[in-house]
C-alpha cells in the first residue's frame, strides 16, 4: 500500500515538474509532453548514433584511458620519478615524525576522552544551565535588594541630617536662653 502511494506521489510530482518545464505544450498526438519519454527518446537517439559510428565506439572503449590521462596527478606520476618522491618524503621527515608523535600522544590520551567524566558532560551541562538560570534570578533579586538598601540609607542620612539640624537649632536656642538668664554653659 505504501509503495502505491509513493508511486502516486512520485507521478504527481513528476507531472508538476513537467508542467513547470513544458507548460501547456503538447506532443504530436496531442498529449502533454512527458520528461521521461523525452529523455528516453534522446538516450535512444544517442545510442543509435554511437552504435553507427566507429569512432564513437572506439572512444567508449577507451574512455577509462582518457579519464586517466585527464587526471592532473597523471602528469606528476609520469614526470616525477620514485627517487624524487623519496626525496620529498625525506625532506618532510621531521614534520612527519612530529605529527606521528602528536598522534601517538592523542591515542595515549584517548582513555581520558572515554572517561565517565567526559561522557557525563551533557548531564552536567543541563545542571549548569539550571544553576545559571538560578544565578541570574538571584542576581536580579540582589539588585532589587541593593536598590532598597540604598534607598533606606538615603532616608537614614536625610533623617540624621534633619535631626542634626534640629539639635543644632535647639542648642542655639538653649544657649541664647542661658545667656539671657546669665547662666554659664557647662563644658
Amino acid at each position: 500500500m505504501d509503495k502505491t502511494t509513493e508511486m502516486d506521489n512520485l507521478e504527481m510530482r513528476l507531472r508538476a515538474l513537467e508542467s513547470r518545464i513544458y507548460g501547456e505544450r503538447k506532443n504530436k498526438s496531442g498529449k502533454p509532453v512527458k520528461c521521461a519519454e523525452s529523455l528516453a527518446r534522446i538516450q535512444a537517439g544517442l545510442t543509435n548514433t554511437a552504435n553507427k559510428r566507429e569512432r564513437v565506439k572506439i572512444l567508449h572503449k577507451k574512455i577509462e584511458d582518457l579519464l586517466k590521462y585527464l587526471d592532473p596527478e597523471f602528469t606528476d606520476h609520469i614526470t616525477v620519478p620514485d627517487a624524487m618522491k623519496l626525496e620529498f618524503i625525506l625532506a618532510e621527515e621531521d614534520f612527519l615524525l612530529s605529527q606521528a608523535a602528536l598522534l601517538e600522544q592523542v591515542s595515549n590520551l584517548q582513555p581520558l576522552l572515554d572517561s565517565t567524566y567526559i561522557r557525563d558532560v551533557p548531564e552536567h551541562a543541563t545542571k549548569l544551565q539550571r544553576l545559571s538560570q538560578i544565578h541570574i534570578k538571584e542576581q536580579d533579586q540582589s539588585e532589587v535588594q541593593s536598590q532598597e538598601v540604598k534607598k533606606l540609607f538615603e532616608e537614614y542620612n536625610k533623617m540624621m541630617f534633619l535631626l542634626s539640624k534640629q539639635f543644632t537649632q535647639w542648642d542655639e536656642t538653649l544657649r541664647k536662653m542661658e545667656e539671657a538668664k546669665g547662666i554659664r554653659p557647662v563644658e
